[in-house]
């Protein structure tokens, strides 16, 4: 089987990040991912993995978030480097800005939370939800990119597929939460529970519901195509610095984690 250490789930268009030598398709316990494109960035091979599928026709409440993670993990990716397109709920972030999150909240409902719902009973640890080695790699390659990056913001993820009333942006707003999306939960956590690193660069898409008078899909689509060369070099750059050994919990996430009687 093809195998490779690193991995990047993103949405429609990010496939040009690699010299694609195959495609391959991974079953799983969970039902079956999209097809995996498999290539090279510096002499590393990564494999992409679309996230709503290859033309974008999976909603991100019907994304299969434990299918694809253990896809990736059965390929034998250690590392995972995500893409989020999110609204800004603080009033200090514009659109076209990067975002590199630190917290995650979750306001999802409907969606397979973990792979641990049988024995062992399995409670990870997600007082640092994002890789630690990732994320410094992504805020130092953004800064060098010379577009404005946030290195600390808390992400909520709603369920979708509509977008926030602006009572629910609101809300999130006195929670302490940054900026909204609707893909980044459970991704983050079922990487923790299978000791991926994981970590994402998102980019504002928009204001969220409330801060302007009215939010369409196809605002969001073109700031997210005006943004995607950027945020295409910054995932190669971070790639290529990536260290060859872990040093960081995510790869002990397990440890002391299970309940045996």
């Amino acid at each position: 089987m093809t195998k490779a250490n690193i991995a990047i789930i993103g949405g429609t268009g990010f496939e040009a990040l690699l010299k694609v030598t195959k495609q391959i398709r991974i079953g799983t316990p969970h039902g079956l991912p999209p097809l995996i494109s498999i290539g090279k960035i510096d002499r590393k091979t990564v494999a992409f993995l679309p996230r709503h599928g290859v033309n974008h026709s999976v909603p991100p409440h019907r994304v299969n978030y434990r299918a694809n993670v253990y896809a990736l993990h059965g390929i034998g990716a250690k590392r995972i480097a995500a893409t989020n397109a999110v609204g800004t709920v603080n009033v200090n972030f514009k659109p076209g800005d990067l975002v590199v999150p630190h917290d995650l909240i979750d306001f999802t409902r409907c969606r397979q939370l973990t792979f641990y719902n049988e024995t062992p009973v399995t409670h990870v640890d997600m007082s640092q939800p994002y890789c630690p080695e990732i994320r410094g790699l992504l805020i130092e390659k953004a800064k060098e990119s010379g577009v404005r990056v946030w290195d600390r913001a808390v992400l909520v993820c709603t369920e979708g597929p509509r977008y926030e009333t602006p009572a629910e942006i609101e809300m999130f707003r006195r929670l302490g939460c940054d900026v909204v999306g609707m893909t980044g939960a459970p991704e983050a956590v079922l990487a923790r529970e299978l000791e991926m690193c994981y970590a994402t660069l998102c980019f504002v898409s928009n204001l969220a519901a409330g801060m302007q008078r009215r939010l369409t899909a196809s605002e969001v689509v073109g700031v997210a195509k005006q943004k995607l060369p950027i945020v295409q070099q910054i995932l190669r750059e971070t790639v290529k610095h990536l260290p060859k050994d872990r040093h960081c919990p995510c790869a002990h996430a397990l440890r002391d984690a299970r309940l045996r009687g």
